[in-house]
């Protein structure tokens, strides 16, 4: 699968630096979400946990290329909704 990052004009680095997220913990949770739900104006919700054990939210669009995703931002999950992701996750 094929990822591209927004990048920030300020920084021309991908946005998700921002919040201390690496590309490789976003492709993590891409190849196995525990979930991927609708979004806003036709964007994707992934929420899933790394190898190192972070549980993170990611934010991103289909590309219209075949296989390639446009990941606007990803953060990781903590608090309230991490225990409600959790909540949710035993439920199932």
């Amino acid at each position: 699968m094929k990822v591209r990052y927004y990048i920030d004009p300020e920084t021309e680095f991908p946005h998700i630096y921002g919040h201390d997220i690496e590309e490789r913990q976003v492709e993590e949770v891409l190849s196995n979400p525990g979930e991927d739900r609708p979004g806003r104006d036709g964007s994707r919700v992934a929420v899933g946990r790394t190898s190192g054990g972070r549980y993170l939210r990611v934010i991103y669009v289909p590309d219209p290329e075949p296989n390639s995703l446009f990941v606007i931002t990803a953060y990781e999950l903590r608090g309230k909704p991490l225990f409600a992701y959790r909540r949710r996750k035993r439920r199932k």
